[in-house]
């Protein structure tokens, strides 16, 4: 965004002591040695310049065709310019690219959408050649192109820059599942089937190349990093042994229609084995109070524990167990309040009015409060009832888009 302007701060500020950080604001800019305070009133009040009001325009473009080369340098060049995340790649030959094109009815050139790898960078747009490219990299086929077309047209980033090391998770639904052999039964979230985990790593790598980029240090601020980034959670939803409406009728599409589902922010997960038939409310509300409250709960249910939740919670519809969650999921307003996460990204919303949460506010330190609003909690049912372990995503629904748009 070349007529944004910054000042800076050191990172990272946690730990740091109330006098250190008062020093930051007091003190100078570390980069221009100016004081800071008088960049930030200077940048807010002072008019912008003719030079930051002149149109600027930066080319985007990038080679349709590399060099011919080897093999082996081809492959080299792919990493040596973070094209990859780091694992082979089936190179993007014309011929490849070309089959991959074959298994959509929409023209090469058809502009699908945007991303941006930050908030402070402008987004790019991208093709249907372009994310061909990308899921031929990642060993997808042709037949499953429209997936990851609607993945891409989500413009949900599976390569959002973020220090807290997040991932993505897509869920398909509907026929497109059985059409090109995904995988919702035994091992659906593991290895093995390849429109699972090759659709999963596409996603990953065009969100990495298409949003102009995502390099360690510059666009990519993972402290820990997230092994699920490799290939961002994919998998179909087992609606044929689930008790209630799949993803996507919840989301408003028919049963009948294919979608996927697109999910942001997946750092944690806890699990549980099946429901005991004495204690399992308070199983289940100690396994949601392991989710950081400033993330949304997925719950992520083999056929035999949602099987359960209907029998000893007498959940006969998935909103009914959604609105007990709501209900459930409590903590005393003041542990609430002192969460890192929320007092950074909720407090504010809190202050300037925002519902649930400026009533939140209002508790006292002592009182429970419900900590995620109805809307923002998910289930989804997927497994092979080996057994009746099941597991809670932290994370965040992003949209569903429809996949038969883009066949």
């Amino acid at each position: 965004m070349p007529k944004q302007r910054f000042v800076f701060v050191p990172q990272p500020v946690m730990g740091k002591s109330a006098q250190e950080l008062r020093a930051y604001v007091d003190g100078p800019d570390a980069v221009t040695g100016r004081p800071f305070m008088d960049e930030v009133i200077e940048a807010i009040a002072n008019p912008l310049t003719r030079s930051e009001t002149a149109t600027v325009n930066f080319d985007r473009s990038t080679p349709r065709f590399l060099a011919p080369d080897t093999e082996d340098n081809l492959y080299e060049l792919f990493v040596e310019k973070n094209w990859t995340d780091k694992l082979p790649i089936v190179l993007p030959t014309e011929e490849r690219v070309a089959a991959m094109l074959s298994g959509t009815s929409h023209a090469p050139d058809e502009i699908v959408g945007q991303m941006r790898p930050t908030s402070t960078r402008e987004a790019w747009q991208f093709t249907v050649e372009k994310v061909a490219v990308n899921a031929v990299m990642a060993g997808a086929r042709p037949e499953y192109f429209p997936v990851i077309l609607a993945l891409a047209a989500s413009q949900v980033s599976a390569r959002a820059s973020t220090t807290s090391s997040a991932a993505a998770m897509a869920v398909v639904n509907g026929p497109i599942r059985e059409e090109i052999g995904m995988n919702s039964g035994v091992g659906a979230m593991g290895p093995y089937n390849q429109a699972n985990a090759s659709i999963g790593r596409a996603y990953s790598l065009l969100s990495q190349n298409l949003q102009g980029g995502s390099v360690p240090l510059i666009t990519y601020l993972g402290s820990q990093g997230n092994n699920y980034a490799y290939n961002s959670i994919c998998f179909a939803e087992n609606e044929e042994r689930s008790p209630w409406d799949p993803l996507h009728v919840q989301k408003g599409f028919e049963k009948g229609q294919s979608a996927v589902s697109c999910f942001s922010g997946n750092r944690s997960t806890s699990f549980l084995l099946g429901l005991r038939e004495k204690h399992w409310q308070t199983h289940v509300q100690q396994l949601l109070r392991g989710v950081n409250p400033h993330h949304f709960p997925c719950l992520v249910l083999d056929p035999l524990t949602a099987e359960q939740f209907v029998d000893r919670g007498g959940f006969d519809t998935v909103d009914k167990l959604i609105q007990w969650v709501h209900e459930t999921a409590t903590m005393k307003a003041g542990v609430y309040w002192d969460y890192q996460l929320i007092e950074n990204y909720v407090l504010p919303r809190a202050l300037l009015g925002e519902e649930p949460y400026a009533t939140m506010l209002k508790a006292d330190g002592d009182e429970e409060i419900r900590i995620w609003p109805k809307e923002k909690i998910n289930v989804v049912v997927v497994g092979g009832e080996t057994n009746g372990y099941w597991r809670i995503f932290g994370n965040g629904y992003g949209k569903t888009v429809s996949v038969d748009d883009w066949r």
